[in-house]
């Protein structure tokens, strides 16, 4: 069995020997090699450009053989940028809009999702390069190749807001004052994230995750109206049966409503217990995850007990991916995360 076909029959509850295993933000600046051509070019630079994105993408395939998905190295602002709203990364941390989005002339004014195939031209084109690498008999071999884009709330945030925000006022506000005018803006944002799933699906994606990756700062009872209706449009417009990966930070209590959103898997956080999950959710749902990244930092002791323990816990279940409770930070040792791939591709279900 290729390491396309173990990801993607995880993805479809099939019985496996072993759980695949895959990282998210596997491009990480844990990796001396990526932080060589990071010195080279900005990261905006590195996303735009195809040749140097296949680049990123491949590194820790290469170094780990052992993984058996490679993600799309891009990042979730791509979407408002090509609608008209540039970002930048702030010198102290952060993202930094080019404008924060106040009226609903300005939400008018954003490009229409049509637009999106021609200004993220590159990030197809980056796909058809991973393909070509992806494929039996290459040096790296036959590898699940994953997109992915950012949910609607959470691009929603960083238009609203200007940038990254400590406690998301604005856009909160404008959910509960002016519901007509967040509609507008979420309408936009998830017409061209259709747009933009499609293409990377025609160009190459076997799957798509979608990052909500401030869902968790909802209140409870707004999550789906806020942001989970928004994706279950997303869903049902893309190809049916088509793998989507849901990962929401923050929403364990959330994961009954997301596994009936037409996505077929969803990624948990390191702070809820996988294998509860497990049991209270459809045995048809697969699960990622969910390893805390923060062990990463630690020793390959450390992390084979733990990668162990989680693995354990999910001992005679079907569905499970093997990753992070969130995506690998810079501070990573390069031996921990040996570790951990040894681990899971040794592990026998």
């Amino acid at each position: 069995m290729t390491s396309r076909d173990r990801f993607l029959s995880a993805v479809q509850c099939q019985p496996l020997e072993r759980p695949p295993i895959w990282v998210m933000r596997q491009a990480g600046r844990y990796l001396p090699e990526y932080r060589a051509l990071k010195a080279k070019s900005s990261f905006l630079e590195m996303v735009k450009t195809p040749a140097v994105a296949t680049e990123v993408t491949l590194q820790p395939l290469r170094r780990f053989p052992g993984i058996d998905a490679a993600i799309l190295f891009s990042d979730i602002l791509v979407i408002p940028e090509a609608l008209g709203q540039p970002y930048a990364f702030r010198e102290t941390g952060g993202i930094a809009m080019s404008y924060r989005l106040e009226t609903r002339a300005q939400i008018d004014a954003l490009a229409p999702a049509s637009a999106i195939p021609e200004k993220l031209a590159y990030v197809a084109n980056t796909l058809g390069l991973l393909k070509k690498e992806l494929t039996p008999g290459s040096a790296i071999g036959e590898k699940a190749l994953l997109g992915f884009g950012g949910s609607p709330w959470t691009l929603a945030t960083y238009m609203v807001e200007g940038g990254s925000s400590e406690d998301f006022e604005r856009v909160k506000l404008l959910f509960y004052t002016d519901r007509s005018m967040f509609d507008a803006l979420l309408e936009k944002l998830t017409e061209a994230l259709v747009v933009y799933f499609q293409m990377q699906i025609r160009a190459g994606a076997d799957a798509i995750q979608i990052f909500d990756s401030w869902g968790g700062i909802l209140a409870g009872q707004d999550y789906e109206a806020a942001s989970l209706r928004w994706i279950r449009q997303i869903v049902s417009a893309l190809p049916k049966d088509f793998p989507v990966i849901l990962y929401a930070k923050g929403t364990a209590p959330q994961l009954t409503d997301q596994a009936f959103s037409g996505v077929r898997a969803i990624s948990i956080d390191w702070t809820h217990d996988l294998a509860v999950a497990r049991r209270n959710l459809p045995a048809n749902i697969a699960l990622q995850g969910n390893l805390d990244p923060v062990l990463m930092q630690t020793t390959p002791e450390i992390v084979r007990r733990e990668a162990t323990r989680l693995l354990e816990s999910m001992r005679g279940t079907t569905g499970h991916i093997f990753n992070l409770g969130h995506g690998i930070t810079p501070s990573a040792k390069i031996e921990c995360m040996q570790a951990l791939v040894d681990t899971v591709t040794t592990w026998k279900n």
